[in-house]
């Protein structure tokens, strides 16, 4: 049987940050609680005219550069701050990109693991019809309340995967390790913007799943600990996926030193410090981080993949970089989207934080202010209407 995986990765963030010193200027606080603490440095802030649709849309235009966009045979959309409790985010993104009508489209939900539900949906499907490709996007803006030890921690992104046969980026395994327990560590009830968060229980939460997970894994799967050379954490703030790999390496009692424990998640920790947590998209981004920076040529490495759902869902799977999966990433675009970004004043942020979230359905036109590909340009009777730019 054909290898199934990723073909093709792209992510796209805001056009806005505020820098972490600039907000801890605000709290009277000392900056490197969060440079050091969080490792974080800078948040994503998406601009009036942003949503999870647009940047998922974003996200994905690069990979149909020089694809078909009708050969996309099912669009899977991943994301915790959804815009509608019926319609799926995706069938906006369905029409902005193009896709064929014969593309089926459904959202995905469970805290920031369902971008890996969609994954592992994805490969079945490509397992079971290999000539047809899957589109997997995960999108989602990080809010919480100011002031809040949340705060820091936001961030938004989108990132957007080809599933294929024989694919070009990484080959995903087949086994896998889950744990699922009812917790309430992070929700957001339907009469809430901002997410409550029980943070300390949420880092307890996050390594008891990451163990059990792992368990099931090693039942599931032939490879052991020394058999993956990289790892990719969920990424609510970067801090988090150094405790969770110590956490991980003590349990396989792993013979590395730090430094060389700290060298097999480095690279994927880089865009996250960017841009702060993107929910669903953050283990991805994570992923594209890893592809894009790493010191070393990854052809041929497996890596060990841990997603993390508040609620709690957790998974645990490996898979392998392909050969030449260099010539198939969008390194460039991805620097010069990050780099052209423009850097917000506290009194800005607060501005975009604020922003109209009409409830009511009452109209509104929204200013043009993005630098992406597609905006929402109004609301009008309960209706959102996005434009490609």
């Amino acid at each position: 049987m054909s290898s199934v995986g990723i073909d093709q990765i792209s992510f796209y963030t805001s056009n806005y940050y505020l820098d972490l010193r600039t907000l801890a200027r605000a709290q009277n606080t000392d900056p490197e609680k969060y440079y050091v603490g969080i490792g974080q440095e800078k948040m994503g802030m998406p601009a009036h005219d942003e949503d999870i649709v647009t940047m998922a849309a974003s996200a994905a235009a690069p990979l149909f550069k020089s694809e078909d966009s009708k050969h996309i045979s099912t669009l899977l959309f991943a994301t915790e701050t959804g815009i509608d409790q019926s319609k799926a985010a995706g069938v906006y993104v369905h029409r902005l990109l193009g896709l064929h009508e014969n593309c089926r489209v459904v959202e995905l939900k469970q805290a920031c693991y369902s971008a890996t539900a969609a994954v592992q949906m994805a490969c079945a499907l490509v397992a079971r019809q290999p000539e047809q490709t899957v589109l997997v996007i995960a999108s989602d803006i990080a809010k919480y309340d100011l002031d809040s030890p949340g705060e820091a921690t936001q961030g938004c992104g989108a990132v957007a995967m080809l599933i294929r046969a024989n694919p070009r980026i990484i080959t995903i395994d087949p086994q896998v390790g889950n744990y699922t327990e009812d917790v309430m560590d992070f929700w957001r009830p339907n009469y809430r913007k901002t997410a409550i968060v029980d943070g300390k229980y949420s880092t307890k939460i996050y390594l008891k799943s990451l163990k059990r997970a792992w368990e099931h894994f090693r039942d599931a799967s032939s490879l052991a600990f020394t058999d993956l050379s990289f790892f990719c954490y969920h990424l609510p703030f970067s801090r988090m996926a150094q405790k969770a790999h110590r956490h991980l390496s003590k349990v396989n009692k792993s013979p590395l030193e730090v430094e060389g424990i700290e060298a097999q998640i480095e690279g994927s920790l880089l865009y996250n410090k960017l841009i702060g947590n993107s929910y669903t998209a953050s283990l991805f981004i994570g992923l594209t981080s890893l592809l894009e920076n790493s010191k070393n040529n990854l052809s041929g490495q497996r890596i060990g993949f841990f997603s993390y759902g508040s609620g709690c869902v957790a998974e645990f799977f490996s898979g392998t970089v392909v050969d030449g999966y260099e010539k198939w990433l969008f390194k460039e675009l991805h620097m010069a989207m990050l780099d052209s970004r423009s850097e917000l004043a506290y009194e800005q942020y607060l501005e975009l934080y604020h922003a109209p979230d009409p409830r009511n359905g009452e109209s509104m036109e929204i200013t043009a202010d993005t630098k992406g590909k597609f905006r929402l340009a109004n609301i009008s009777d309960h209706k959102r209407e996005y434009i490609a730019l």
